[in-house]
């Protein structure tokens, strides 16, 4: 998998976001590509912002237990897979405004680097290492760029 925290891996993402377009359609799945990328920037503003409750204890032992693996580990995600309520985003959004945000979060992300993560708890899964903060920014945001065909 590739590096998030990398400054050239960034970049290629920053510039597959640049192909995006209002009218750029999806390969599979219902969002449009203004949601996909406020669903996108929603893994970051969980780790940046407190705009998002945690988890009690009962619902965070189930997300450790059952879904942490498929959201932090190498496996792709499948498509048309369900996604936690918080990263519904049923109404539509203004496509320029989320294609900044989201790229600022990688810019964000590149500039804090990978120490910042190492042991950084996530709100959903606890204690993370920087490989597993990787893996959930990275695979997420592949999979929704090469699902809108970029």
């Amino acid at each position: 998998m590739k590096n998030i925290f990398h400054p050239q891996i960034v970049q290629e993402l920053i510039d597959r976001i640049n192909l995006l377009t209002p009218e750029t359609t999806p390969r599979w799945g219902i969002m449009r590509v203004d949601q996909m990328m406020a669903h996108c920037s929603v893994a970051y503003e969980m780790a940046y912002t407190d705009k998002y409750p945690k988890p009690n204890a009962f619902m965070r032992f189930i997300l450790k237990t059952f879904v942490k693996k498929g959201v932090v580990g190498e496996k792709p995600y499948p498509r048309n897979a369900r996604t936690a309520p918080a990263f519904v985003i049923a109404e539509r959004r203004d496509f320029e405004t989320e294609k900044a945000l989201l790229i600022s979060y990688l810019e964000k992300t590149r500039d804090l680097g990978i120490a910042h993560f190492e042991g950084k708890e996530s709100l959903s899964f606890g204690p993370l290492t920087a490989q597993e903060w990787n893996s959930l920014f990275y695979k997420h945001l592949d999979h929704h760029l090469t699902q809108f065909g970029v």
